[in-house]
């Protein structure tokens, strides 16, 4: 049996994250992020971009980002779209589990 180690991130809202975390977890520019931020996908707390803290829900949302980007060759307007949608969706499903529920 082949037996890898692997490697993962504490995606927790109560850990913050800098602008440089991000894009070294994300293997990206600092450019890249700030127009996710302009873009309205990540929200940063903090004043100026040195002083920007990410939650871990942000670093994930980069995470997504960055894959959507790469994978289906979107620019960031269009993986911008598609993470909204697919919160929508995920909100929209919520609400239907619990009204089935009730």
């Amino acid at each position: 049996m082949n037996r890898q180690a692997l490697t993962g991130i504490l995606l927790d809202d109560q850990v913050f994250y800098s602008l440089k975390d991000v894009c070294h977890v994300c293997e990206c520019q600092t450019e890249w992020v700030v127009a996710l931020v302009e873009q309205g996908v990540l929200h940063p707390s903090g004043g100026g971009r040195q002083a920007w803290q990410f939650p871990g829900s942000s670093l994930h949302m980069a995470m997504k980002a960055r894959r959507l980007q790469q994978d289906l060759n979107l620019n960031l307007s269009g993986v911008a779209l598609v993470l909204d949608l697919l919160e929508e969706i995920e909100s929209l499903r919520a609400r239907l589990d619990t009204a089935l529920t009730s």
